[in-house]
C-alpha cells in the first residue's frame, strides 16, 4: 500500500482529497494546524486504520513526522485561502501565517520529499495572476500581481511557493509539479469562509441581503469539489508530470452578479441584491485556459455550474 501525505488535509479541498485517497486505497497521512480549517471536515476518517492524522505547523520543524518510514506521493495544500476581510478565516486576518506556510512551510516539505524521494505537488492559485491582462489566463502568462498590496500576503506567497518548488526541481531533479487551482466550492464549504459563494447561498437560503462587491461586473470561474479533486490527482499520478504547472479551474465564466442572481432563483429568495465597495486589487476577470490539462491530463469539469450549485445549496440547507 503506498503512502500519501496531505499537508493542509482537514481544509476544504484537502479533506475531500482525503477521502477519495482512502477510498482508492492509499495510505493516508493528513497533516494540518487548523488554522483556518475545522477537524470536523476529517473526524469521519479518524476511526480508518489508513488514515493518520496530524496537528502540525508545517512553517516549523517537522519534528512530529520522525516516526513516518516512507512517503510515497506528497500534496502541499496548506494555507489561508479567503481574501475576505471580514472572515475569521481569511488570509488578510493571518498575512504572516500565508506568507510563512507557502515559504518555510513549502521549504519543509520539499527537504522531506527529497529525503524521501517522494513525488511532490504544490497546489498554488489562480491569484498569482493578480488582475490579468489578457484573458483566458494561461499558464505561460506571469501575472499582474501588487507585491505589497493587502492581498499580496497571499499571491506572492503562492509565486514564492511555485519558484522553491522549482528551485528543487531544478537543483535536486525533485520530481514535482505545480496546480493553480481557481475558484472551488461544494459541500463542506464553511458558512463563515468569506468566499462568494458560500456568502452568496447563506445570505439567500436566510433571506439576508446578498452581498455584490463593485458592480458586480468583475468575473469568476467557479469548479465544483469533485472535478478539482480529480484533477488535481490526475496532475499527480500521471505519467509526464514533472516540473509542469496546470491550471485547475472551469472555464465558464460568469458575471459576479449574474451568480448572485442564479442563486438567488435558485434558493426561491426574497433576499435583495446590495452593492458595497470594491475591496482593493479586487481583480476584474478569472477566467482559466485549461487546454494544457486536457491535453496531458484528459481533464476537463463534468459537473455544470447549476448542478454544483444545486448540490452546495442542497448541503447549506442541511446545515
Amino acid at each position: 500500500m503506498q503512502t500519501v501525505l496531505v499537508a493542509g488535509g482537514a481544509g476544504f479541498i484537502g479533506s475531500h482529497l482525503c477521502k477519495s485517497l482512502l477510498n482508492e486505497n492509499y495510505k493516508v497521512i493528513c497533516v494540518d494546524n487548523l488554522l483556518t480549517s475545522e477537524a470536523k471536515n476529517i473526524s469521519s476518517l479518524l476511526a480508518k486504520p489508513d488514515f493518520k492524522f496530524i496537528e502540525q505547523d508545517i512553517s516549523k520543524a517537522l519534528d512530529s513526522l520522525g516516526d513516518i518510514s516512507n512517503i510515497d506521493y506528497m500534496f502541499h495544500l496548506a494555507s489561508p485561502a479567503s481574501p475576505n476581510k471580514n472572515s475569521a478565516k481569511s488570509y488578510i486576518n493571518y498575512p504572516i501565517e500565508t506568507l510563512l506556510v507557502n515559504s518555510a512551510g513549502t521549504y519543509n516539505l520539499l527537504e522531506i520529499a527529497l529525503k524521501f524521494n517522494s513525488k511532490f505537488l504544490y497546489a498554488s492559485s489562480s491569484e498569482i495572476y493578480g488582475d490579468p491582462a489578457m484573458s483566458p489566463q494561461k499558464e505561460d502568462y506571469f501575472g499582474n500581481v501588487n507585491p505589497n498590496g493587502v492581498r499580496s500576503v497571499y499571491d506572492e506567497a503562492k509565486r514564492f511557493g511555485e519558484a522553491m518548488t522549482f528551485g528543487f526541481i531544478r537543483k535536486h531533479n525533485l520530481d514535482a509539479r505545480v496546480i493553480r487551482i481557481f475558484n472551488t466550492y461544494g459541500p463542506i464549504m464553511l458558512p463563515n469562509d468569506g468566499r462568494v459563494i458560500s456568502n452568496f447561498i447563506n445570505q439567500a437560503i436566510k433571506n439576508e441581503p446578498i452581498t455584490v462587491y463593485g458592480t458586480g461586473d468583475q468575473t469568476r470561474s467557479f469548479c465544483y469539489i469533485d472535478d478539482m479533486v480529480e484533477g488535481i490527482k490526475l496532475a499527480m499520478f500521471s505519467s509526464n508530470t514533472k516540473a509542469e504547472v496546470f491550471n485547475l479551474g472551469n472555464p465558464d465564466e460568469r458575471k459576479v452578479l449574474d451568480v448572485a442572481t442564479l442563486i438567488k432563483q435558485m434558493t426561491k429568495s426574497t433576499s435583495k441584491i446590495v452593492f458595497e465597495p470594491l475591496p482593493t486589487d479586487d481583480p476584474k476577470t478569472r477566467k482559466p485556459d485549461i487546454s494544457k490539462a486536457k491535453k496531458i491530463l484528459g481533464w476537463k469539469p463534468k459537473i455544470s455550474t447549476e448542478e454544483g450549485f444545486a448540490k452546495t445549496i442542497e448541503y447549506f440547507k442541511s446545515i
